[in-house]
């Protein structure tokens, strides 16, 4: 069954190139379209379109189908084109020509684009609320890891000594920046589109205020032809904004591949989550913050794919639209998954104390001996030259103290601070 079928068959060949694998990733989108549907039907009963008894008939059906969506035994056989033919034909089934009046005044257009859009509403919130989970996390460890010591690197150099506490309260805020840019996304994606018909709008008295209110969206796009440009426009932020978390995760998951090595060995995981090799029996891999690394890389190609298949099309609908719903339903699912991944695994880290006296941080405290000859009166110029003199001629030795004590105001973390931001 076809939304759009005349009687005219179609070569099986075009069939099956233009139909793709939409069946499949309906799947995600089954249960929005349900809701839409129930939410267009209360809306027909409202203007008299159809009567109040039809709609009691096609909200229960509706139900049904919906209920078979939770249950997982909701399928689209190959029969049917998308989850919006298959959800008709199923009303159509049961409710005969009542069924058949839940296409009126819509067209498949703008059941994709609400259905796409409840589907990414829910799924930012939720994504952002996972997001924040993780700062959380992040946060407990920093206040549990802020006295421990953690050499700085600069050009994968020693330079300075920071914290573990520092460490985690760092990805904390950076995060945090990403939850700015999905609440954007939500702001841009919490707009129905519902009525907009196939970009211009229905010559039936349709009541576009009562499904914005029934669907639970912000406001509506008044304008139908910009409704329906925002398919596209949508789908690039979302992918946008969880490109840009992606970039934080994998930035967070590269140093703990390079800390979890011997040749730092700053950090270290229980051996459940670690692989080992079928040749070296010492080996622990760090394997799941290589995939999070390489499943976040991959995520952020998918913006730029969004823009490459959207940037050049004009206003109205068009049949490329349909090649950026798979990778945009993808990026999604993914990035929720990392997230469960992530909190899961940097919840067990274990924190090592590092070894100060190795000979790889004998220079870790030069910017410190410098300050302290500047707190005694001598000029900053002169105190660096003094210092950088020590380290050319090999005389260079920090204090005792300075290995061994708080690293002082660099500590300051403010992490109640950086957690109001969440709240900005």
């Amino acid at each position: 069954m076809k939304l759009w079928d005349k009687g005219i068959s179609i070569d099986k060949k075009i069939e099956k190139f233009t139909i793709g694998n939409d069946r499949e990733l309906d799947l995600f989108l089954a249960e929005y379209d349900i809701i839409a549907s129930k939410a267009h039907a209360k809306m027909l009963g409202e203007i008299g379109i159809v009567s109040k008894e039809e709609v009691g008939l096609l909200l229960k059906e509706l139900d049904k189908l919906k209920l078979q969506v939770e249950k997982g035994t909701f399928v689209i056989e190959d029969d049917f084109e998308d989850v919006h033919s298959k959800i008709e034909f199923e009303l159509t089934k049961t409710l005969g020509d009542t069924g058949k009046k839940i296409h009126t005044a819509r067209s498949r257009n703008d059941q994709v684009l609400v259905a796409m859009q409840l589907y990414f509403k829910a799924n930012l919130q939720e994504i952002y609320s996972k997001t924040e989970d993780l700062i959380e996390v992040l946060l407990k460890l920093a206040e549990t890891h802020k006295e421990k010591l953690l050499p700085g690197y600069t050009h994968l150099q020693v330079a300075m000594p920071s914290s573990f506490g520092l460490w985690f309260s760092a990805y904390a805020e950076i995060l945090i920046d990403d939850l700015f840019l999905l609440q954007a996304g939500l702001k841009i994606v919490d707009q129905n589109p519902l009525g907009s018909a196939a970009g211009y709008g229905s010559s039936f008295p349709i009541d576009r205020d009562f499904t914005t209110k029934e669907l639970g969206f912000k406001t509506m796009k008044y304008n139908v032809v910009a409704a329906q440009m925002s398919r596209g426009k949508c789908e690039r932020t979302v992918t946008s904004n969880i490109a840009s978390l992606a970039n934080t995760l994998s930035r967070f998951a590269m140093d703990i591949c390079l800390y979890i090595s011997q040749n730092f060995n700053f950090i270290s995981f229980p051996d459940q989550l670690t692989t080992g090799s079928s040749i070296m029996p010492h080996k622990k891999n760090p394997d799941v913050f290589e995939l999070i690394r390489g499943k976040c890389n991959k995520l952020q190609a998918i913006s730029n794919e969004m823009i490459l298949i959207t940037n050049n099309l004009p206003s109205g609908y068009h049949r490329d639209l349909q090649l950026i719903k798979e990778n945009s339903i993808y990026a999604v699912e993914n990035i929720k998954e990392i997230l469960d991944i992530f909190i899961h695994s940097i919840s067990l880290i274990e924190v090592k104390t590092i070894d100060l006296t190795d000979d790889k941080y004998k220079y870790l405290f030069t910017v410190d001996s410098i300050n302290d000859l500047v707190v005694s009166g001598c000029s900053f110029r002169e105190a660096y030259k003094e210092i950088g003199s020590k380290v050319e001629n090999g005389s260079y030795k920090p204090s005792i103290s300075k290995k061994h004590t708080h690293i002082g105001s660099k500590d300051n973390l403010a992490l109640d601070l950086i957690a109001k931001k969440k709240d900005l």
